[in-house]
């Protein structure tokens, strides 16, 4: 069977500090609410991604890597990684703030946990005006300084808190301290892996148990940078109707497409998949005389053996991720 551009349905996460954006703004299904995460290409264990359209309709991610191999990720995607694919693709809405966390290496998550680190990046699309993230310190410490901090609860008075608009991108290495403030809807991009180190979590009390979240304070020591840095968040040139660089990393390159006319993207010397999600406006695709509407809030994936597209929409912006 010939591969085609692929929508998958989202896998929806109810969170602590979930909205209603994601159900309500982007028209995900789902009859719970404080939906926090929508995972839009996973291959996560127990959240693995399903296919949503055309003739491989409730074929799994995993599926089409096993079936199509090089063709589906990419030859040297492939030899490099085998059936797992490396990315997670999540739409994130943060009604209040998320916990500060840090990620660890690929050398301490093998170690621990038998699984890849956590390099990530968010593309902020929608925010209140009082919106902040944290990202870094503020000021370099020692890990002595920090526990002090922590235990003190002013753990709040070290950390480094950015203002943010529409537009805005950021990359969080492993062991850089992080967290998403209230009110901000945004597009994440990572390494598949879903081990967190949560580290304050404004002494929030789940729910459904009654109890507040498991920290892990002893955890997360060896993995957080302590070091301060002079800018945290990315700047970038946005060029109309091509692919403007975005964050490029070992671990995902992620390009930003602001379109307003029709564009042929061809990509015939790139061995690998790409995935659009789009964060403003309405996207037409059009492949072998195919149209795929790609709204805001929705993602879709060109298997490798795609070699071009063609692109329509009057506004649009689009993130083009591959490796």
């Amino acid at each position: 069977m010939k591969l085609y551009p692929i929508k998958f349905n989202p896998i929806l996460k109810e969170k602590i500090w979930g909205g209603e954006k994601l159900t309500q703004t982007f028209k995900k299904k789902s009859t719970k609410n404080n939906i926090g995460e929508s995972w839009e290409v996973s291959d996560v264990k127990g959240d693995v991604s399903i296919v949503s359209n055309g003739d491989l309709k409730g074929k799994t991610l995993k599926d089409l890597i096993q079936t199509y191999k090089g063709d589906f990720v990419g030859n040297k995607i492939y030899k490099q990684f085998g059936e797992a694919f490396p990315i997670l693709i999540k739409f994130i809405d943060a009604k209040t703030p998320l916990s500060i966390q840090v990620h660890p290496n690929n050398e301490l998550a093998k170690e621990r946990h038998n699984s890849f680190g956590k390099n990530e990046m968010w593309y902020i699309m929608d925010s209140d005006a009082t919106a902040e993230l944290i990202i870094g310190f503020n000021e370099e410490v020692s890990q002595k300084e920090y526990v002090e901090a922590l235990e003190g609860g002013k753990i709040l008075d070290i950390l480094n808190a950015e203002k943010i608009t529409e537009g805005d991108a950021f990359y969080i290495p492993t062991g850089r301290v992080h967290a998403i403030g209230a009110g901000t809807v945004l597009a994440e991009i990572q390494q598949t892996s879903d081990i967190t180190y949560r580290i304050y979590d404004y002494e929030r009390v789940d729910k459904t148990s009654g109890k507040q979240r498991e920290l892990h304070t002893e955890q997360a020591l060896d993995a957080i940078d302590y070091r301060v840095y002079e800018s945290y968040k990315t700047d970038y040139e946005l060029v109309e109707n091509q692919s403007s660089k975005l964050i490029h990393t070992p671990y995902f390159k992620t390009d930003i497409i602001q379109l307003n006319a029709t564009v042929i993207k061809d990509y015939k010397t790139l061995d690998s998949f790409v995935i659009y999600m789009c964060v403003d406006g309405v996207l037409e695709l059009e492949f072998e005389s195919e149209i795929y509407v790609v709204e805001k809030g929705e993602t879709i994936v060109l298997p490798a053996s795609i070699q071009q597209v063609t692109l329509k929409s009057t506004k649009a912006k689009i993130l083009e991720i591959y490796l």
